[in-house]
């Protein structure tokens, strides 16, 4: 007869995983003495957590503190390597249009939109991968293969298939968005400790729940680690889309600057993209320490 299954039965099955992997490993000789604790005070970390923005805004002076030398020291002309002071001026002058917030909201649109649709595939088709054998055979050969094309090489066929639209540019970010999802999931998944699986079928968990309620909450880390990857991949594929085939966008405005010769708007557009890029994985890092601490 099955185990009644009641709301505390996940948490029974952890309980009953861990207390099984404990004993295992006392009995192997393995059982190690835990860290001091005085190293993770509550005062240390908060300590160390205001240290991180001055130490992490250091490097950033120093290169702008460079470019500036470098650019008014006669090395090079304001063509190659335009001043800090003239960057402004043209993000002023884009503001003052309006053109600067209408190219960073529709590439920003464009990656949120292709990676959330690639980042659900990855998890669902990972997911498939990593916790069935057939599966497996039968998709990794084909995805892995496919990984390794270069994201430019579909610029040309996304455009022959669905023509020079919002359709061809979100596609490649999916493209991009997916593959980081479904490698670390299905790699993941593969390595779930398996008296954590067992204790959780003994309490009556199974398929999508045993996935939804176990299997994924214990690769809580790996499966946001993929998430950030595949958000820097969207965003490096959505510049490879608007580079080619786009009329907005900072990608757009990478290439129209370089025909233009504008090329404190191209370094306009470059830090657009490295901070935009920042806050979004920032964004994701709070969703990730909030996940770890409520599942894993």
């Amino acid at each position: 007869m099955e185990p009644h299954l009641t709301g505390n039965s996940v948490v029974d099955a952890r309980a009953a995983a861990a207390a099984t992997t404990t004993a295992d490993a006392t009995q192997a000789g393995t059982s190690k003495a835990p860290a001091p604790a005085s190293g993770w005070s509550p005062a240390g970390v908060r300590s160390r957590n205001w240290a991180r923005l001055p130490l992490g805004m250091l490097l950033p002076a120093i290169v702008l503190a460079a470019w500036q030398i470098a650019s008014t020291a006669g090395a090079f002309s304001p063509v190659q390597l335009p001043s800090p002071a003239m960057v402004f001026t043209a993000a002023s002058e884009l503001v003052a249009r309006g053109e600067l917030g209408t190219h960073i909201a529709i590439s920003t649109q464009r990656v949120l939109i292709g990676f959330s649709i690639g980042a659900a595939l990855g998890l669902f088709l990972g997911a498939t991968v990593g916790l069935s054998r057939l599966p497996d055979a039968l998709l990794s050969p084909t995805l892995g293969a496919l990984r390794a094309v270069p994201s430019l090489a579909w610029v040309p066929l996304l455009i022959l298939w669905m023509r020079i639209g919002e359709d061809s540019k979100i596609t490649l970010i999916i493209i991009g968005a997916f593959f980081p999802v479904f490698t670390t999931v299905s790699l993941a998944l593969r390595h779930v400790d398996r008296n954590l699986v067992e204790a959780a079928r003994a309490f009556g968990l199974k398929g999508v729940r045993l996935l939804t309620t176990v299997q994924l909450p214990a690769v809580v880390p790996s499966v946001f680690s993929g998430l950030r990857l595949a958000l820097a991949q969207a965003w490096l594929f959505l510049v490879a889309a608007e580079l080619i085939a786009s009329s907005m966008g900072l990608g757009f405005l990478l290439t129209d600057s370089q025909n233009n010769g504008r090329t404190d708007r191209m370094f306009l557009a470059i830090i657009m993209l490295a901070v935009i890029g920042k806050i979004t994985d920032a964004l994701l890092g709070l969703a990730e320490k909030w996940a770890v601490k409520r599942w894993a």
